[in-house]
């Protein structure tokens, strides 16, 4: 018995001993419930936590919150986009994990600075950032509702910004967005000094992805979309031309030239023989046409190497709906980027970057809307129905069954004596056309870390090469068009003859033509300086030395920069500020002892917030002052080389030879020498502030600039005596100099809101970019004052103020015979013309009493505005952006685009718009907004003036897109970590008072709306 006693109790002992084990063990399990948030308290959501593996365990929710079971002590990654990465042990009493916010470094000149200490004057853009919700086909589109001081064309009102991709002078359109990673807007004198002459209004510095270190990811993305046009022009069909055209023809003095019957015949009664031609009917034109796009991004690495490749291809068709067009009229664009990022030892880093564009855009031998804006739509009928051919009329048979383009089995090309060819016939027959594009860029440089010569030395240096070519190759054939000659039997409309004009001809030779190609070749290297001394002295520098050529084919001069230079600066504490930068630019425009030149720029700042009377203010986290003030020497405004020489040529013919009736060779100069002629130059100064408060809730910054671009060269007899130029033969001895004088001023501003409440997260951005001009000096010579331009904005319109209509015939003939009333210089007038105002009351109406009427914009809108909206809930993204343009006015009819001015202005033999219903008759005089019509010129009525003056003030609904994400949690792949859906919508609504002249393309492809459905995975 106690033998079996002693066995029981020791089998009892066994179990609590393994019990008690069992239970020591889980006890090692522990469950932690934690929030994950930034040092304001903000939630992060999708924050993932990771084992030692780098496997994610799980992810945060909304309201950044998680709960996981591991083991006590076990070691966490907690890992956020745009955080930095903590290792967390997790015990039980972890509730709370504060992740710090990554110091963003952004591209600025030669150099990268942190988000916190961007120079004045200077607006970054995360690109790739905001391309997750903001889906563009554009790299600048929309970027001016992010980036304070660009108003879509231009940086602070000035033009000819430089655009450089990867630190190469690059156009903008040979990247596309997927490709971009940031955007950095360098808008001061201060932040472009550097530059030299080619970067002094404005610099462009566009960064594209590169690989990082992490194991490999690849992205996919395809979207698929429609275009449908906004509207179309408005012209008048043929009846309505023709009675128009006859009003106008009586309003001259002059007979009708259609009769009644003929204007009903063109109404409808038989669309062959009486053609009423729409260019934009559904017979021509499809009601939407496609776009679609697929791009793959591979990229990954470790601390060796660092690699990115960028594959993409996109289709665009058109509108175009008949003939050659149905076949061959869509534009592919293929593209494939890479770069790799190499650390050769602790010393030495290189990097290989190279780029290639394919681009093929198919389309037929003539300019479809150029000539929908331009021929009358009862000059011809586009097809003859062979059906409407009489059976007995053998002459016309043969030619049918002789040609080569009977289209579908029943129609033959229709012209006329005057449009043997016209755009119908071309793009049925006239072959077809593929204008080729390539493109080639490659980048490569090294880094080197200089600490064993000096601590925080660096040198760099890169080299870029590009080529690109266009040309066009396709098949141009000949064609022969048939007017027709109508019979009519028992009021049957029937085809009697034809009469032929052209011939059908097919070389089947392949053309090629219109070659052009071009090639930049890029340098820079630098010396970089950084050292933090006693953890509050910071000293930095940057020697530089750049230079660039681009040329093309057909011009002779290349254009070229080079400039060497020098930037120092010194922060303590990151509380102040100084930076002084100088650099010797050069031109090769100017004659030698004129080509180079200094331009030095400085910078202060000074974080306020750290001073001791605002630390302890609760609500501010941050603000800074900015100063800046420069001096920089550019040829951006000299349009041409060598202007600084005297230029003589030769012409036929004088008033006075030895023998008469034998021309004599003259030699005849046309402009004077001045070897002093030199760069102009911008001086600048800039005052600025940026901050955050309410725990960064709210951020904002905003700059104010004023500069002044001195000797801008011009060539003007006002400033010489009267005999330095002659009459005929035409002769000048006066010689270019620098003399003109312009200003800007203005400020940019931009507000940004986060906050998160409960399980939706707010962004809201702001931006506003206001600048106005003046020319401060200018040579003139004029009789009174208000026609001075000095002290008028550049981009002022200039024109007669009007005073409604001559009203009636005796009104008329008053004033072209100065009784009593101003008389008009510019022609007879009649009733239904435009009145002037004498603004000199000289008693005549002539170019002295143009006026300034408002600003054009020319340097794009004057006031800018950008709003830009995200929320977020759960696995949902709404994104919208709008825009606004406000200050600008246009005049209808001033153009040098022949479709554009002739939509405004009617006279003589051109197309009919519908502006002109509400033209001037006795019927209407009293709410006429039209002059009466004409068949002459129209002097008087079609010039400059604000009679036909409009605003250009716009509000734009941009873009909205709504997307759903699924992670890697919900899709419980390992594959497959990421998949979003979204659809978008762009050029969605215009809100103007001129709403439908803004949204109207005249001869030219017609503006549309664009949606857009797309899918993107990361695997």
């Amino acid at each position: 018995m106690m033998k079996y006693s002693q066995i029981k109790i020791f089998v009892c002992v066994l179990l609590t001993f393994i019990t008690g084990l069992a239970l020591g063990q889980n006890a090692n399990n522990i469950t932690i419930n934690t929030i994950v948030q930034d040092k304001s308290g903000i939630p992060i959501e999708g924050a993932s936590i990771l084992n030692d593996t780098n496997d994610t365990l799980t992810t945060t929710s909304s309201t950044g919150k998680f709960s996981l079971e591991v083991e006590l002590r076990t070691q966490l990654l907690v890992s956020a986009p745009g955080y930095i990465t903590k290792t967390i042990i997790a015990t039980r009493d972890l509730k709370t994990i504060i992740l710090l916010k990554e110091s963003k470094m952004i591209n600025v000149a030669f150099r990268n600075v942190s988000e916190d200490n961007l120079p004045v004057g200077v607006s970054n853009v995360d690109v790739a950032d905001i391309f997750e919700r903001n889906f563009t086909i554009n790299g600048l589109d929309g970027l001016e509702a992010f980036a304070p001081g660009y108003n879509g064309n231009n940086l602070w009102g000035m033009n000819s910004a430089l655009v450089l991709i990867d630190g190469v002078p690059r156009d903008i359109t040979s990247l596309m967005p997927s490709e971009i990673d940031q955007i950095t807007f360098l808008k001061s004198a201060s932040a472009v000094a550097l530059y030299g002459s080619r970067g002094a209004k404005g610099v462009i510095l566009v960064s594209t992805k590169r690989g990082d270190s992490s194991n490999q990811k690849i992205n996919v993305r395809t979207n698929a979309g429609i275009n449908t046009p906004k509207g179309f022009p408005g012209y008048l069909g043929s009846s309505e031309y023709m009675t128009l055209y006859n009003e106008a023809r009586v309003n001259d003095g002059l007979s009708k030239l259609y009769t009644d019957e003929t204007i009903y015949n063109h109404s409808g009664v038989n669309p062959y023989r009486y053609p009423s031609v729409d260019f934009y009917s559904s017979e021509y034109l499809k009601s939407s046409y496609n776009r679609y796009d697929m791009t793959s991004e591979i990229y990954g690495g470790n601390d060796k190497a660092k690699y990115y490749t960028n594959i993409g291809y996109n289709s665009t068709g058109s509108l175009l709906n008949f003939g050659e067009a149905t076949n061959n009229n869509t534009a592919d664009r293929f593209n494939i980027r890479g770069n790799v990022n190499m650390k050769l030892n602790n010393m030495i880093r290189a990097r290989i970057d190279a780029s290639a564009v394919f681009f093929n855009q198919g389309g037929v031998n003539t300019d479809y809307f150029a000539n929908a804006a331009a021929l009358r739509p009862d000059r011809l009928t586009p097809l003859i129905p062979l059906s409407l051919i009489e059976a007995t009329d053998e002459a016309s048979w043969n030619f049918i069954n002789s040609s080569n383009n009977v289209i579908d089995g029943k129609y033959l090309l229709g012209g006329t004596q005057l449009d043997q060819t016209n755009p119908f016939a071309t793009i049925y027959a006239g072959g077809n056309n593929n204008a080729v594009g390539r493109q080639f860029q490659f980048t490569t440089g090294v880094d080197a870390d200089l600490q064993g010569i000096l601590s925080g030395l660096t040198f760099s240096s890169s080299l870029g090469i590009d080529y690109s070519s266009n040309y066009n190759q396709g098949y141009r054939n000949g064609y022969a068009t048939f007017q027709p000659s109508w019979t009519n039997y028992s009021g049957t409309n029937l085809v009697g003859g034809l009469t032929r004009y052209g011939q059908d001809t097919k070389s089947g030779d392949q053309i090629i033509a219109d070659s052009r190609y071009g090639q930049t070749i890029s340098l820079s290297s630098q010396l970089n300086y950084n050292k933090l001394v006693n953890l509050k002295h910071n000293f930095s520098a940057v020697l530089m030395g750049t230079g660039f050529t681009q040329s093309s084919s057909e011009v002779y001069q290349r254009t070229t920069n080079s400039n060497l230079g020098l930037q120092v600066g010194y922060d303590f504490k990151q509380k102040y500020y100084v930076e002084l930068t100088g650099s010797m630019v050069s031109s090769p425009r100017l004659a030698e002892g004129k080509r180079s030149a200094f331009s030095p720029a400085g910078s202060i700042g000074w974080v306020i917030s750290e001073e001791s009377f605002l630390k302890d203010v609760s609500f501010l986290n941050r603000l800074k002052l900015n100063a800046s003030a420069g001096i920089l020497y550019t040829d951006l405004d000299f349009n041409d080389y060598f202007l600084y020489e005297s230029i003589y040529t030769q012409s036929d013919g004088t008033f006075y030879s030895w023998n008469d009736g034998i021309l004599v060779r003259t030699t005849d100069s046309r402009r004077g020498s001045n070897s002093n002629l030199r760069m102009a130059r911008r001086e600048e100064f800039t005052l600025g502030f940026d901050g955050a408060m309410f725990n960064n809730t709210i951020s904002f910054g905003a700059n104010y600039f004023r500069n002044t671009i001195t000797g801008n060269i011009i060539q003007t007899n006002v400033l010489y005596p009267n005999y330095f130029t002659t009459g005929y033969p035409n002769s000048s001895f006066i010689p270019y100099v620098n003399y003109n004088e312009d200003q800007r001023s203005g400020f940019d501003f931009n507000l940004n809101f986060n906050k998160r409440s409960g399980s939706v997260a707010w962004n809201v951005g702001a931006v506003v970019s206001y600048y106005t001009t003046k020319a401060t000096k200018r040579a003139e010579n004029v009789e009174f004052s208000y026609q001075l331009r000095e002290g008028k904005p550049l981009d002022g319109l200039w024109g007669l103020r009007s005073d409604g209509f001559y009203n009636s015939a005796a009104e008329a003939t008053a004033a072209n015979a100065g009784n009593g009333v101003p008389q008009p210089a510019f022609g007879q007038v009649r009733a239904g013309d435009i009145k002037y105002i004498d603004v000199n009351e000289d008693g005549l109406i002539n170019d002295q009493d143009q006026v300034y009427l408002g600003k054009g914009g020319f340097f794009g809108a004057p006031l800018t505005t950008g709003l830009n909206l995200t929320t977020k809930w759960k696995n949902f993204t709404f994104f919208t952006l709008l825009t606004g343009r406000f200050g600008g006015s246009t005049i209808k009819g001033n153009t040098t685009n022949a479709a554009q001015r002739d939509y405004f202005w009617v006279n003589g033999e051109d197309k009919y718009s519908e502006v002109v219903r509400n033209r001037w008759t006795e019927a209407t005089k009293e709410t006429a907004t039209y002059p009466r019509l004409t068949t002459t010129g129209g002097d008087n009525n079609f010039r400059n003036s604000d009679f036909w003056m409009y605003s250009t003030n716009r509000f734009d609904l941009s873009k909205v897109q709504l997307s759903y994400t699924l992670t890697g949690k919900t899709l419980k792949s390992k594959l497959l970590k990421e998949m979003g859906f979204y659809v978008s919508g762009f050029n969605l609504l215009t809100a103007a008072k001129e709403r439908a002249l803004l949204e109207m393309n005249l001869g030219g492809a017609p503006q549309t709306r664009f949606y857009n459905l797309g899918i993107k995975a990361t695997f």
